[in-house]
């Protein structure tokens, strides 16, 4: 029997309930004055007005900011490639299918809990071998590496549950959810994966970038599941810039692929099982410089935003493929933004590392007005650089921040490399979403390039569950800061949790699979 994601009856369902088709909203209302006017029996609904889905876009414009940006959009015909729908096709399923969940990569994945937690148990180990094969950039061993998180998928006609993730020793695994067994032959992706891979909400296909060259040159894959095989390739030689990973993961939004590249292009691909049809590209430099983005794009409506490797961060139309407005945020920038709406207006959150300020400088966390691009707020966190044998490592933020709800709607947390500004190399950071002002932060027992995670009770209080480099876990009360668990487990979590009900799946540096039981 063909497999079919559990979400495609319930997106049609949503679509119903809601009058959101396609092309147009619908809104329904009774008769004013609330009367038979003999024209309309009481009671029944009315047709008020019909809005085209062009109405529904955000403005197709482009503001003064973005003349420091010098793009070209390529397409191939003159075909208009418009968005064709508004569906968030990753709401209507608690799977998940791509990073931190959905097209706001506001990580809201439904970790539900009976009661308070106080502990946090190990369901099941999976390890995968160590690939000793020495790269341009060394040796990468197994596990999984930033930003690593895997696919959770309920298949809606068995019922199975199945976890999806990328090794660093290049290779997929496919694991049963309850068991943490092989439910899949591994499958050899041929290069290093540090990124987060994606399924298609809508067909059988994975998506995956590869980091690192191993043996062939870096592209992205698509996987057909129904195939077990990689059936398509994409590697752009056209590209402005030479570095042709594709850490960032992917989204579809009204119908196409948006897959940002570290080549300094992002694309739009239409989709079919087994393969995609690149449409658009568009192609940016900055200051002469093409850079690359790591971050997974965050998209609303028919705007995108995303931040790169030079520090900008770009807001484009999807329908056009061209940029709508830039801020530069000082600093390399490889964590994915957050977008939340408020009142009707889209707010991303982005934050900075500290790289080319030298060794030591500022994490700039920020609150950007998603439509034009003013900064509502930015709140500098002092951050450092560390020599570790020869290697520097970076300060600042490599995490995706954490929206608060429930108890802690108005906060916002996020882990911060502080590298020895600080009393620790890396602390927990909770701000207002108004003001961004620090109402607290904790520290961890390392640097920590993982994103939390949430879980909220029966009265939504909220609970986060994160890991550090240092391979210790914590659980934490969300909302005074107090750690209620903590201990060592792995070598490194430098990947990110996905959430399933009371449970968190999430790789270590070195081997280790867990799929984690909060209690």
């Amino acid at each position: 029997m063909e497999r079919k994601l559990d979400f495609t009856m319930r997106i049609n369902f949503l679509r119903t309930v809601f009058f959101f088709p396609a092309m147009t909203i619908v809104f329904a209302g009774c008769p004013k004055g609330g009367g038979n006017t003999g024209e309309n029996p009481a009671g029944a609904d009315t047709l008020e007005k019909v809005v085209p889905i062009e109405e529904l876009f955000l403005p197709d414009t482009a503001y003064a900011s973005v003349q420091k940006v010098h793009f070209v959009v390529e397409q191939e015909d003159t075909l208009d490639y418009s968005l064709k729908d508004l569906d968030d096709r990753y709401a209507a399923s608690w799977s998940s299918f791509t990073f931190r969940r959905n097209m706001l990569r506001d990580a809201d994945f439904g970790g539900r809990l009976e009661k308070k937690p106080d502990t946090v148990e190990i369901a099941w180990t999976f390890n995968t071998p160590e690939d000793n094969f020495h790269t341009n950039l060394g040796s990468w061993g197994g596990g999984t590496g930033w930003t690593g998180q895997p696919i959770y998928v309920k298949w809606e006609e068995d019922g199975k549950e199945e976890i999806i993730f990328t090794s660093l020793n290049s290779k997929a695994y496919f694991l049963d959810f309850e068991t943490g067994k092989r439910s899949r032959p591994d499958l050899d992706v041929l290069n290093v994966i540090k990124g987060s891979p994606s399924l298609d909400p809508e067909f059988k296909n994975l998506y995956i970038g590869q980091g690192v060259s191993r043996k062939t040159p870096m592209c992205l894959l698509v996987v057909d599941l129904e195939k077990h095989q990689i059936t398509y390739k994409f590697n752009d030689h056209k590209a402005w810039r030479n570095w042709g990973a594709f850490d960032s993961s992917p989204v579809v939004a009204g119908g196409y692929l948006i897959w940002p590249g570290e080549n300094g292009s992002i694309y739009k691909f239409a989709r079919e099982q087994g393969s995609l049809k690149l449409l658009q590209t568009l192609r940016y430099k900055v200051n002469g410089a093409a850079p690359g983005v790591e971050s997974s794009i965050a998209i609303w409506r028919n705007y995108g935003w995303f931040q790169d490797n030079a520090g900008n961060i770009l807001c484009i139309n999807l329908n056009t493929m061209k940029p709508v407005w830039h801020y530069s945020n000082h600093d390399d920038s490889d964590g994915t933004v957050v977008c939340r709406v408020e009142n009707g207006t889209p707010f991303v959150y982005a934050a900075s590392e500290v790289d080319r300020q030298g060794m030591s400088g500022s994490c700039f966390f920020i609150k950007i007005n998603g439509l034009n691009g003013s900064v509502v707020w930015e709140q500098k966190i002092p951050c450092r650089r560390i020599d570790l044998g020869g290697k520097i490592l970076d300060g600042g933020m490599y995490s995706t921040p954490l929206l608060g709800r429930g108890n802690c709607d108005g906060m916002i947390f996020a882990n911060v490399c502080r590298n020895k500004a600080a009393k620790t190399n890396g602390e927990l950071f909770a701000l207002s979403t108004e003001d961004g002002s620090v109402i607290y932060n904790i520290p961890l027992r390392q640097f920590c390039w993982s994103s939390p995670v949430a879980f909220y009770d029966k009265e939504n209080n909220m609970y986060i569950f994160t890991g550090d480099g240092e391979g210790y876990i914590y659980l934490i009360e969300a909302k005074t800061g107090k750690i209620l668990h903590s201990r060592k487990v792995a070598y490194n979590f430098e990947s990110s949790p996905t959430v399933a009900g009371n449970t968190a799946v999430v790789g270590s540096r070195v081997n280790g699979i867990y799929k984690f039981v909060i209690k």
